[in-house]
């Protein structure tokens, strides 16, 4: 049977509160009728749905991709201190195997438990103790790669790439890119304003999103 070539990384439900509006049925039928392969779920700072669309993902012969997507707090998980002026960064990420689902597992459960501050937030400490077996993305404008080049910050844009990429792996992180309208967005690897820094700097891969 053909496949399309294309997987979705980057994908919210309606366990994305405020952000998603699409049922896991409805994501896993689109994604049967374009012939995809597999595709990830990864909801903002839970794990909510994971059940419900690794069996849906099965039945439809879909290979699942199970992630979430974090809200990294840059001050650490302890830090309850002015929500506007500490924003949380968002990283995507996505288990490769049994340990990675574990430490999805683990991180989304102290994101409520120890770091819930209006989010459930993880921070650079819980990372570096629980990244074994997970791919890492750069997420949306709200990470910190694309934030910090946004508001020119290039040179710390840079650092922040290189710590990713120290702690994951070079073939574990990548820079991710997406196109909805938005000339921040667009998305070629290339000229992105979001990845080119970075990507030219640190030798690293993007995921077209």
């Amino acid at each position: 049977m053909y496949h399309t070539n294309f997987v979705h990384l980057h994908v919210h439900s309606h366990y994305s509160i405020l952000d998603g509006a699409a049922p896991i049925k409805s994501i896993l039928d689109l994604a049967r009728r374009f012939r995809m392969p597999s595709i990830a779920l990864t909801d903002h700072g839970n794990m909510f749905g994971i059940i419900e669309f690794y069996q849906g993902a099965l039945k439809r012969g879909i290979k699942p991709i199970l992630g979430f997507e974090a809200y990294l707090a840059p001050k650490g998980r302890h830090e309850r201190t002015g929500h506007r002026n500490n924003p949380n960064y968002h990283l995507i990420l996505l288990a490769t195997d049994l340990k990675g689902y574990k430490n999805l597992v683990k991180l989304s459960t102290l994101g409520y438990t120890q770091g819930f501050y209006y989010r459930p937030r993880i921070d650079w400490e819980l990372l570096e103790a629980h990244h074994e077996g997970l791919i890492a993305l750069s997420s949306c404008l709200h990470g910190e790669i694309p934030w910090k080049l946004m508001k020119g910050e290039d040179e710390e844009a840079i650092k922040a790439s290189r710590r990713y990429q120290d702690l994951f792996g070079k073939d574990r992180f990548y820079l991710e890119i997406q196109n909805h309208g938005l000339s921040e967005e667009i998305a070629d690897c290339r000229t992105s304003k979001a990845c080119q820094p970075c990507s030219n700097q640190r030798n690293l891969s993007c995921c077209d999103q």
